[in-house]
């Protein structure tokens, strides 16, 4: 028998930080949502890749670890009970502003008024190291793209690999609870911020951690996907062997808009242009926020999805009611609307 299609005004395609506020923004206008997310948890990127790492351009939060970030917007939009669709991707979009139908992987159907992509930059994942071997590693967790609990990592042998912020910035902060961090990379030279070079320039001399230039990885060693030690060599030929447990390569990621690419809206590498005063797309009654969405002046900042998620929704207001004018009113005023 198939299930009935869930009903909302407003489908958010997307659980990050920009999703959760634009979920609070339609609480507060008194329209339903629902959230969708391939990943299995809320959060997107902040929750995935650094929910113990801190944030410094949040308004009124000097610094705030990202997985606190998200639990403040949860505890944000937990009056409005705003359902959430996790561990599955929307794949197909039907019909037209005012009376959508989206069809997700795990055979969901939706039914809804307007739409929010608020995919950060799409599905998103680790590139990984081309190692003979190293699906096993990966299910051990002895080879890990994300650190999500810094504590994990007490006492271990660790080779960060990569020469950008994630590795310098893990490396800094594994090193004073880890055994020995190794840092590897193929030259001698980092891409930081000259105070981060100089704190991992400290730890060096303090012997906290260990640079390897200018070598990159070869291969691994060890039993049923344990991790013994890492091989690394240079362009030359010349080799060494780290005595390692945890191997954390941080290449970047790989990402894509997936299905939404093959979308009726225009595209543009991975980004979709949109109209700056209402975040619309070509596609009347979809829209597109958050790191996703492109314009002239655009900011890659967490504030600034905020802010085209409160406009956004002000506009999807007359794509759900029409015939019913919005006064804005300050939240001061407003207050929280009462929930059925």
């Amino acid at each position: 028998m198939t299930a009935s299609p869930r009903q909302t005004d407003v489908a958010i395609i997307g659980a990050g930080p920009t999703a959760l506020f634009a979920a609070f923004e339609c609480g507060m206008l008194r329209l339903s949502s629902l959230l969708i997310d391939a990943l299995d948890c809320v959060g997107g990127q902040c929750a995935a890749l650094y929910p113990e790492k801190p944030i410094y351009d949040i308004p009124a939060h000097p610094a705030i670890e990202g997985g606190a970030l998200i639990e403040a917007l949860e505890a944000q939009i937990a009056p409005f009970n705003v359902p959430r669709l996790l561990g599955q991707r929307v794949e197909g979009l039907q019909g037209q502003r005012g009376d959508f139908t989206l069809t997700t992987s795990a055979g969901e159907t939706i039914r809804a008024k307007a739409v929010i992509i608020a995919a950060g930059a799409g599905a998103f994942g680790p590139n990984r190291p081309p190692l003979d071997g190293l699906d096993a590693y990966e299910k051990t967790g002895a080879v890990q793209y994300y650190v999500r609990r810094r504590q994990d990592f007490t006492d271990r042998r660790i080779v960060v690999a990569g020469g950008g912020d994630s590795a310098l910035d893990w490396a800094l902060s594994l090193s004073d609870i880890a055994g020995h961090v190794y840092l590897l990379h193929r030259r001698d030279r980092f891409r930081g911020a000259p105070e981060t070079l100089a704190r991992i320039e400290a730890q060096v001399a303090a012997g906290k951690i260990e640079k390897v230039v200018p070598y990159q990885l070869a291969g691994l060693r060890g039993e049923n996907g344990r991790l013994q030690a890492v091989e690394v060599a240079t362009l030359d030929g010349a080799a060494r062997l780290l005595d390692a447990d945890t191997l954390l390569p941080f290449y970047g990621l790989s990402t894509d808009l997936g299905p939404i690419a093959a979308w009726p809206l225009d595209t543009h590498r991975s980004q979709i242009p949109v109209t700056p005063s209402t975040l619309e797309t070509s596609l009347p009654g979809v829209f597109a926020i958050g790191d996703v969405a492109s314009y002239p002046g655009k900011l890659k900042l967490i504030l600034q999805g905020f802010s085209e998620g409160a406009m956004a929704v002000h506009a999807i207001h007359g794509v759900v009611h029409p015939d019913t004018p919005l006064h804005f009113e300050h939240s001061t005023s407003l207050g929280l609307p009462r929930v059925a």
